[in-house]
């Protein structure tokens, strides 16, 4: 049995709709297994509006949920991330800061809920759907047996689960 805690860290351009969610929903989720944090290249300074309803409404505690810059977790005295996940293609695409440790790596983009245009009732949709998505991607994470993984088995399911593959516990997809 491992009981070490991890430390996971998602981001994304504005930190204000994708990562938060995915966030929220690891913070919940992941509870005594996982602490969970998400930040920005450019932050927009706040939370979306719709991803705050949303997450309000699912039940999440978002009190301590800021929109944030990423430079704030590569500062000494941050804890040290064993994971990081970019959420948007462009945040992949950036030079990120250098994390403290070595955190594992995957990118698991999904579509910015927040460019959607529309009506009130497709933007929400929107979000639902981004909401979906993480949930669904951070309840195979949650199954992983992260301990007996090894780094480069880990990384591969990583990739996997954001590709939306299925993947098995003992390493066949």
């Amino acid at each position: 049995m491992h009981d070490r805690i991890y430390n996971v860290l998602f981001l994304c351009t504005g930190n204000s709709a994708r990562s938060i969610i995915a966030e929220a929903i690891l913070k919940r989720d992941g509870k005594g297994k996982f602490n969970a944090y998400s930040a920005g290249s450019q932050p927009s300074g706040e939370v979306n509006p719709y991803a705050r309803e949303l997450l309000v409404k699912k039940g999440h505690d978002i009190s301590a949920t800021a929109s944030k810059s990423w430079d704030v977790f590569a500062r000494p005295g941050m804890p040290e991330m064993d994971f990081v996940f970019t959420v948007c293609d462009s945040a992949v695409a950036e030079t990120c800061p250098l994390w403290p440790g070595q955190p594992v790596t995957a990118h698991w983009g999904v579509p910015d809920p927040a460019a959607v245009q529309g009506s009130d009732e497709e933007k929400k949709k929107a979000f639902t759907d981004t909401y979906l998505e993480m949930s669904a991607r951070i309840s195979c994470f949650l199954k992983l047996p992260i301990a007996e993984c090894g780094t480069q088995g880990l990384e591969e399911r990583l990739r996997e689960i954001g590709a939306g593959k299925t993947i098995s516990l003992n390493g066949n997809a």
